[in-house]
């Protein structure tokens, strides 16, 4: 069943399904179309660029025991929803990945963001 705000968003040009600051929102909205010609929206793959020199685009951050994701999130950007951005750019999918391991240096991109966007090789050495 479709929700009644999704249905909304397909009657206004250009609508996109995620906020401005979601990792999702400048990814393309596919529609699948099943047998009984339901359509299904959904988020195509949300790809990462590669980055040449990283260590150019972003502080260092040492992991401190009992930190987590979204404190960094909220340390860095403002935002503990931004915790992915320090994700990307590790590259990590889970963010307790960040902060399992005290001592551990990870990658934290510079406001704004890297050139191209987020992603790229982490400095993930321990």
């Amino acid at each position: 069943m479709i929700e009644p705000y999704e249905r909304a968003l397909d009657e206004v040009p250009g609508a996109h399904p995620y906020a401005p600051g979601s990792r999702y929102s400048g990814v393309e909205i596919g529609v699948h179309r099943a047998p009984d010609g339901t359509e299904v929206r959904y988020a195509k793959r949300r790809l990462l660029p590669a980055l040449g020199d990283l260590a150019e685009e972003s502080v260092p951050h040492v992991v401190s025991g009992g930190e987590r994701a979204d404190q960094l999130g909220q340390r860095y950007f403002g935002d503990p929803g931004q915790w992915w951005q320090i994700a990307d750019a590790n590259p990590l999918l889970d963010p307790r990945e960040l902060t399992d391991e005290p001592g551990e240096r990870i990658a934290v991109p510079l406001p704004g963001g890297f050139p191209g966007g987020m992603g790229g090789p982490g400095v993930r050495n321990g």
